[in-house]
């Protein structure tokens, strides 16, 4: 799963989650992408589930490019803690999705087969997803 080798910072607050992307939201490498709708939290789970729909989809044929990263820490307490006590030890790594930020791309397959391999990929993620050609942006 993908997660940073070093952090400057452990626990981080949580944050806000407003506005649009401005950054990532054109099609660069590949010939169709994936381009979110929502906003939201998309955790490294996630990104690897899409990820292995995708290439299993394609048969390993073409390439996929991932254009985020989870770099995020998350915390949780442990269950059944009581209230109080502090903030909660790292949990897992999340990435900060806006609306119009492309998240995969892929080339080498025929149009079809990129379609319903990120119809797959949109499946296993938490927010709304628009499958986006290069000539479109």
């Amino acid at each position: 799963m993908l997660m940073p080798k070093k952090l400057k910072h452990r626990k981080v607050r949580r944050g806000k989650m407003g506005g649009v992307a401005t950054r990532g939201t054109n099609v660069d490498f590949g010939q169709y992408g994936l381009q979110s709708q929502g906003r939201g939290w998309i955790t490294s789970r996630q990104i690897e589930a899409a990820r292995r729909a995708m290439t299993r989809y394609i048969k390993r044929g073409g390439e996929v490019w991932i254009r985020i990263f989870p770099d995020r820490p998350v915390t949780a307490q442990p269950a059944e803690t009581r209230m109080g006590g502090g903030k909660g030890s790292l949990d897992h790594f999340v990435v900060t999705v806006k609306p119009g930020q492309v998240m995969f791309e892929m080339s080498g397959v025929a149009q079809e087969v990129a379609k319903e391999a990120m119809r797959l990929a949109s499946h296993k993620l938490p927010l709304k997803c628009k499958f986006v050609t290069k000539d479109e942006d």
